[in-house]
């Protein structure tokens, strides 16, 4: 019989992945996605319509402004928010049956959701925040996108000096000024998490069974 720790029996955690837009955290979510088959990315429910060829289920669950209010009435969410006129928020249900079986939870989110995770999600969660290796770096990798107004992207530079204020409400604090070696940290950061003793299911009894004289 395999032992628990070389059979991985384990139970899953909750990887939050956080940064300022343009620091990089959703290349590095992609990455992980691609070269780790036992994370999965959170899927949130919006209130928002469908975009063209987003899926239900797959992209986001699509429910009404009434469900989502009965949802959280239900405490059906680990977080929830409004962004803009529409509502975003992560639902429980999914994410404790990936865990139950061992499997991780990629969030791509920000300090506000990953603090309400943080009040529910007791040993499960798992906390790294990305940091730009400069403002000016910052703001560059915004203006190469080519995509907002110079108005936009002050904006998104005053969003980012308040999100880098909270850094310290995190475990694991990166500065992303090499994608690959950020994205090698990231991987390291998440096998050291999966062997925590805590996480091992039934290490205990594996041991007390070591300990009985044969």
């Amino acid at each position: 019989m395999p032992s628990v720790v070389s059979s991985g029996v384990r139970r899953g955690l909750m990887f939050v992945l956080s940064s300022p837009s343009g620091a990089g955290k959703s290349t590095l979510s992609r990455l992980l996605l691609q070269d780790d088959s036992n994370i999965v990315m959170s899927v949130s429910a919006t209130t928002r319509p469908p975009r063209p060829g987003e899926v239900d289920g797959k992209d986001y669950y699509f429910v009404d402004q009434p469900r989502f209010e009965e949802m959280v009435r239900e405490e059906a969410f680990l977080e929830w928010a409004h962004v803009f006129s529409n509502r975003y928020g992560t639902p429980r249900g999914p994410v404790e049956a990936a865990l139950a079986l061992g499997r991780d939870v990629l969030f791509d989110i920000d300090w506000q959701g990953t603090q309400q995770i943080a009040q529910k999600a007791q040993g499960d969660l798992v906390r790294v925040f990305i940091l730009p290796p400069s403002m000016q770096a910052l703001e560059h990798r915004l203006r190469s996108r080519a995509q907002d107004s110079d108005e936009v992207i002050q904006g998104r530079m005053a969003r980012a000096a308040d999100e880098i204020s909270h850094w310290a409400e995190y475990d694991y604090v990166l500065v992303n000024d090499d994608l690959e070696r950020c994205l090698s940290q990231v991987k390291t950061i998440l096998a050291a998490e999966r062997l925590k003793r805590a996480r091992q299911i039934g290490l205990a009894e594996f041991v007390k069974e070591l300990l009985i004289p044969k």
